[in-house]
């Protein structure tokens, strides 16, 4: 009998990711139950699967056949959710990025989630993509010595990003339509969200293998709407770069390791677009280049198959690794503003 899974929030991640995700895996999980909060976005949604809706995540941990809830919330809004989650006793959690927004916070709903022993997983979808092992598989097998690590995303506009954005706070200001990125204050707190949000992606796969936040030597926003940020980790150089461009060339999500001996590319596919497992492909110093198979399942799937190896017993969670991701995610875009805004090394 699959497992029961509410969905908290009915946004475009919920109807073109976790939906067409959980489909693909009935035999594992069956959405019972959809909530919004007036959006009315709940009842479409729901219809299509024959599930209940509602407008009030009580109504929903209330409901007897859910067991699993995704909390697919605004950022802001995911630790309360999560405590509310362990409030009602859910069997299992998927929390959407970021997990929480401050280190007080992820500290408080991993505690929770740990005496509880309630099972909570991050849908940090490229960590669990099967190309990150495949990668992490040759780094070892080879004893790399890994010297540099960089994330380079061009992405088309992202509404959830956008209006994030443009609703800072500003010093009692109205909201502006657009953030004024010349202002230092704006340009800090529009590069904090997007690493919690966007460059949280790939900030597992960073510290898995370089995990010591070390500092900032660099950050800026970058216009339209995006961010430039150098930093080190256990004494490795690490580059993140992303823009979303409303004309820009096609989508491109690409994770690059450096080693004393060669350099490995991991080519992700587009976000919301079901198409397999990224790319791995390792160009060596002799010029040779070798191309690692793909696997048919994305990282979407493989999250949720690790969450079901969690309900079943045959995989145990990491609730150390759960929190270590969140407050290294949290310090970097603390340091990472702190920079912009100051205008020095944090």
């Amino acid at each position: 009998m699959p497992w029961g899974v509410g969905v908290i929030g009915a946004g475009p991640g919920v109807a073109a990711l976790h939906l067409p995700t959980l489909s693909m895996i009935s035999d594992l999980f069956r959405v019972v139950h959809v909530s919004d909060h007036g959006s009315g976005r709940a009842v479409e949604l729901a219809t299509r699967l024959g599930a209940t809706a509602s407008h009030d995540t009580a109504e929903l941990l209330s409901d007897p056949a859910v067991d699993v809830v995704a909390v697919c919330s605004p950022p802001a809004e995911h630790a309360r959710h999560i405590r509310e989650c362990v409030a009602a006793g859910a069997r299992a959690i998927l929390c959407e990025k970021p997990l929480a927004t401050t280190a007080h916070e992820a500290t408080e709903v991993v505690d929770a989630c740990r005496q509880a022993g309630i099972p909570i997983l991050v849908a940090t979808n490229h960590f669990f993509d099967e190309a990150w092992d495949r990668t992490k598989h040759h780094l070892l097998a080879l004893e790399s010595d890994v010297r540099s690590i960089s994330a380079t995303v061009a992405l088309p506009p992202n509404g959830r990003f956008h209006a994030a954005v443009t609703e800072l706070p500003t010093s009692g200001t109205p909201p502006r339509t657009a953030p004024d990125l010349t202002d230092p204050e704006t340009a800090a707190a529009v590069v904090r969200q997007l690493v919690l949000g966007l460059a949280v992606h790939d900030l597992p796969a960073v510290r898995d293998l370089a995990p010591d936040f070390e500092g900032v030597d660099f950050a800026a926003a970058v216009p339209p709407l995006g961010y430039t940020i150098g930093f080190r980790s256990s004494g490795v150089r690490v580059l993140l770069t992303a823009v979303m461009l409303p004309d820009g060339p096609d989508p491109t999500w690409r994770l690059t390791v450096g080693t004393s001996t060669d350099r490995i590319d991991v080519e992700f596919p587009p976000a919301f677009v079901h198409a397999g497992s990224a790319t791995v492909r390792v160009r060596h110093g002799d010029l040779r280049s070798t191309t690692y198979r793909r696997d048919t399942d994305d990282g979407y799937v493989r999250e949720w198959r690790a969450l079901a190896a969690m309900l079943d017993g045959t995989a145990v969670t990491e609730y150390h690794e759960v929190l270590d991701d969140a407050v290294f995610a949290i310090d970097l875009a603390d340091a990472a503003a702190e920079a912009i805004r100051t205008g020095a090394p944090s």
